[in-house]
């Protein structure tokens, strides 16, 4: 019998996920408690609807004429798409068989040894950092940095392409040596082809609230007007 996996929704035009126009799989399931969370609902594992890899590429066939002709593919993000890793090595070996261009959105807090079969069939890493202090990324998500670390090392270490993306938020992700410790650490990464510095917004606080959550981040913020600043970068920069 063909495996599971648990999804919280899909979208079919996604714009911002990758290269491309994306079909944008939202995975059930997360091991961290960001702050500053836009998809709380997403956080609870074996929630979201079943569906099988089979299932998933037969909707996901039908755009394949728009991924042609934008350069576009598959994008899993979550909650932590990684956390279900067995079930996207089955999609994602089908997808390839199809020459769909595939994504991972992610975190990166991820037991490697877990992923790496996987990792084969993935074209491109979107990796979302909390925070550039090791030190201070537990207050703002839960957990440690030695498992993104790790993570990073070895995609530097395969040579996968990865897009960073950093959440800027004022007073807590954009002091200038925070910022300079982003840089120092992005120059260790040959493999970075995008720095995308992400506007910090609140249109996630609702859902915190209808989930009885107590959101504990400023509620001023750009909502998603701010800048939007995307930097392509190359090894010599």
């Amino acid at each position: 019998m063909e495996n599971t996996g648990y999804i919280h929704s899909i979208e079919t035009f996604g714009t911002l996920d990758g290269p491309g126009i994306r079909y944008v799989i939202f995975m059930q399931g997360c091991p961290l408690r960001c702050r500053f969370c836009h998809n709380p609902d997403t956080w609870r594992v074996g929630a979201g609807e079943k569906m099988t890899a089979s299932q998933l590429t037969a909707d996901i066939k039908q755009y394949l004429p728009f991924f042609t002709a934008s350069g576009g593919g598959v994008t899993a993000s979550g909650g932590e798409p990684l956390l279900q890793a067995e079930f996207l090595l089955t999609l994602f070996k089908k997808l390839k068989q199809l020459g769909i261009h595939t994504a991972v959105d992610t975190s990166g807090y991820v037991n490697v040894e877990k992923i790496k079969e996987l990792l084969a069939c993935v074209d491109l890493v979107m990796l979302s950092i909390k925070h550039a202090d090791p030190e201070k990324y537990p207050a703002i998500c839960g957990g440690k940095s030695d498992r993104p670390r790790a993570l990073v090392r070895c995609l530097n270490k395969i040579n996968k392409p990865v897009w960073l993306r950093y959440v800027v938020i004022p007073g807590i992700t954009d002091d200038q040596q925070e910022l300079k410790q982003l840089k120092d650490w992005v120059k260790t990464m040959p493999n970075i082809e995008k720095l995308e510095l992400l506007p910090y917004h609140t249109m996630g606080v609702h859902k915190w609230e209808r989930l009885g959550l107590p959101y504990t981040m400023p509620l001023t913020a750009a909502n998603g007007n701010g800048p939007y600043v995307s930097i392509p970068l190359s090894t010599d920069q």
